[in-house]
């Protein structure tokens, strides 16, 4: 796989349309199969974290009330990130909060996101839930960190994607497993993975 950037945030909540903000952003590069890189920080977008999610992330208003401005850390990170193929899991989430983070800053991405939990419904679908900590344990990957917090979660999504890039080439016989082909994975419906990935398998062939 080309080198893809892996990210995840903590909010104030489920949405930005409704007012909820970032505290937390990290992402990592994942390339030749390691993490080469990493970016984390807590971001104070001025806003009191909600009891319920201190309690669900462990960040409190003391510890966002000296970090850096959001605005700051989002040029950073999305310095940090670049053009990079972009990946989360639940990426409808994390892509909400990086497109209405980055448009406080008169940004915008410009590459896609993959969905590793949309890909992993594919490919584990016997998995007994598609959440990360669940998927974590069913495929014997290492917690690495407190679930929500954005650098373990990253990294263990990363490590999550690795394991479905292996399962993908050693299942499926498919030799070239790029972003793009995961985005055509977490599109196709249940019963046509089988012919979506013959597809992938027949392009690298000619």
């Amino acid at each position: 796989m080309e080198p893809v950037a892996v990210i995840d945030f903590e909010t104030t909540g489920l949405s930005p349309a409704h007012g909820d903000r970032a505290t937390e952003i990290a992402a990592v590069i994942l390339q030749d199969g390691k993490v080469v890189d990493r970016y984390q920080s807590l971001m104070n977008a001025g806003v009191r974290i909600p009891s319920h999610i201190e309690a669900l992330t462990g960040i409190s208003d003391a510890m966002v009330r000296d970090a850096p401005a959001a605005d700051a850390v989002m040029g950073q990170v999305a310095d940090f990130v670049g053009n990079y193929p972009l990946v989360a899991h639940n990426a409808s989430f994390d892509s909400r909060f990086w497109d209405a983070e980055l448009a406080r800053i008169g940004r915008r991405r410009h590459q896609e996101f993959a969905c590793s939990m949309l890909v992993a419904r594919r490919v584990f679908p016997q998995a007994p839930s598609h959440k990360l900590g669940v998927l974590i344990d069913f495929a014997g990957l290492p917690v690495v960190g407190r679930y929500h917090r954005a650098l373990a979660d990253a990294e263990m999504a990363a490590s999550l994607l690795l394991r479905l890039e292996d399962e993908l080439r050693g299942r499926y016989r498919v030799l070239d497993v790029s972003h793009a082909l995961l985005r055509r994975i977490q599109s196709v419906p249940k019963g046509q993975l089988g012919r979506c990935l013959d597809d992938a398998k027949n392009r690298q062939v000619l």
